[in-house]
């Protein structure tokens, strides 16, 4: 299962800001990797990607220990499904498409479509 922890951090001005909220949230036990949208002067949104949920206590207690201040917390179980779920109808227009599956002669049956197994993982 992945999960997707978001964190709004406010007081991040710069790089050296990132940096530091970086390091310490990537300290957390558990944490697979961290990625910072720098808002400088307003709410950072810090994005902490694991394989499990994450302790709260933790990432708030790293991001207060790098000097900032958490304003928002959310989670995102099983990210990966939802991620995939979302892009299930955008994937299959573009297959119909890419193979002319979508666009049935003008007198001739209307053609099959692919569907797409949402519990299969896609190839790498």
């Amino acid at each position: 299962m992945s999960t997707v922890t978001t964190l709004g951090v406010t007081g991040m001005t710069c790089g050296n800001c990132v940096a530091h909220v970086t390091k310490d949230v990537s300290a957390v036990a558990g944490v697979e990797d961290v990625s910072v949208e720098l808002h400088a002067g307003g709410t950072s949104e810090v994005t902490v990607f694991s394989d499990a949920p994450l302790d709260e206590g933790a990432l708030r207690e790293a991001v207060d220990e790098a000097g900032y201040d958490v304003a928002s917390f959310a989670v995102q179980n099983d990210a990966l499904a939802a991620q995939q779920a979302a892009q299930a109808s955008a994937r299959q227009e573009a297959h119909n498409r890419a193979c002319g599956c979508g666009s049935a002669e003008a007198g001739t049956a209307a053609p099959a479509t692919k569907t797409y197994d949402l519990s299969v993982p896609p190839r790498a």
